[in-house]
């Protein structure tokens, strides 16, 4: 994917399953959602492997361990191994041991999943700053999280250790709604020490190396509902993407985003992996994708004909984003917007 700035979503005579070796799928937002499975991606998911793509499952989520992850879409119906889900923790731990010798201690504050992925490469988890730790971890630990947690990152991080974080998303989906992320957890340690970790999950790069050095994909494609992790991570690792319309990101977030968060291709659930893309043409006067047009009239984004609803979305998208170049989109797009349902 090239690095210039992306002004339409592209299209694929090929379907995606097949263009592409291996999919690097999030997993909140996109296979499932409060613990139950996203409508059609339980098949869709099933119909790509069985068609040869190697399905792997990249998560920022560092509480839950590989085994954990596994056996959790096993259950809802995607038979998974341990080796093909690919978490923040394991970028970070690789990070961390680059850095520091062999068996050292490293403090952790977070879950299980950190302390599976320090072990794994031969690090030391530790619980206390007085046990001479020579960095500091931190991730997702859950709800429950204890304040002294944060306590004991500050006291080791002021005698001068590095810090490490599994990832800075602000915000983790659940049942109830959007609560508190890993993201949060680091403000209030750094806003404490006035330090800076080293971040490991995406969109930066050590989290596309993990999951490169870990799945072999030779022609990945990162499946995703987020701009800003998913989008973008693929972005920075100069790879295409899918985004999915079944998690966080809408369509007014869509026609706004900047460079560094147009996808590929746009879908609106997993059964676009099943499918080739349809090309965005230029029109006269604008740029037209199955029976729609889209156009920039004033500060306005606006859309004529009928069809199917992503047709609209992606010439909407080439409108928007032509218009915007290397910045944001400004233009008002909601009454576009709704006609499609969006």
């Amino acid at each position: 994917m090239s690095q210039t700035a992306r002004t339409r979503p592209e299209g694929s005579r090929i379907v995606l399953s097949e263009a592409y070796d291996t999919a690097l799928l999030d997993l909140d937002g996109v296979v499932y959602a409060g613990g139950h499975a996203i409508a059609h991606a339980v098949e869709s998911l099933g119909t790509a492997r069985s068609g040869g793509m190697h399905l792997a499952y990249v998560t920022n989520n560092a509480l839950r361990t590989p085994d954990a992850v596994a056996g959790h879409l096993t259950e809802l119906g995607i038979p998974t191994g341990a080796a093909d889900v690919i978490t923040s923790a394991q970028a970070a731990a690789r990070l961390v041991s680059e850095q520091v010798p062999a068996g050292a201690r490293v403090l952790v504050i977070g879950g299980e999943g950190l302390r599976v992925a320090l072990k794994e490469r031969g690090l030391e988890p530790v619980e206390s700053a007085d046990d001479g730790p020579v960095a500091v971890v931190q991730g997702y630990g859950g709800p429950d999280m204890a304040w002294g947690r944060f306590a004991e990152a500050c006291f080791a991080i002021a005698r001068g250790v590095p810090w490490f974080a599994s990832n800075t998303d602000l915000t983790i989906p659940s049942a109830r709604g959007i609560a508190p992320g890993n993201g949060a957890a680091v403000e209030v340690v750094r806003i404490a020490t006035g330090a800076e970790p080293q971040v490991a999950g995406k969109p930066l790069p050590p989290m596309h190396r993990e999951t490169i050095l870990r799945t072999g994909a030779e022609r990945p494609l990162v499946v995703g509902d987020r701009l800003d992790t998913d989008i973008e991570g693929a972005f920075n690792g100069e790879v295409d993407s899918l985004l999915v319309l079944t998690g966080v990101t809408d369509g007014a977030q869509l026609l706004a985003a900047p460079p560094e968060h147009r996808p590929t291709y746009v879908d609106a659930d997993l059964r676009g992996m099943l499918t080739g893309q349809p090309e965005v043409t230029p029109v006269e006067g604008g740029f037209g994708c199955g029976g729609w047009t889209a156009a920039v009239r004033g500060q306005e984004l606006v859309l004529d004909g009928e069809g199917d609803a992503m047709d609209g979305l992606r010439a909407l998208c080439a409108a928007a984003w032509t218009e915007a170049g290397d910045g944001k989109c400004t233009l008002d797009g909601e009454k576009a917007l709704s006609r499609l349902g969006l």
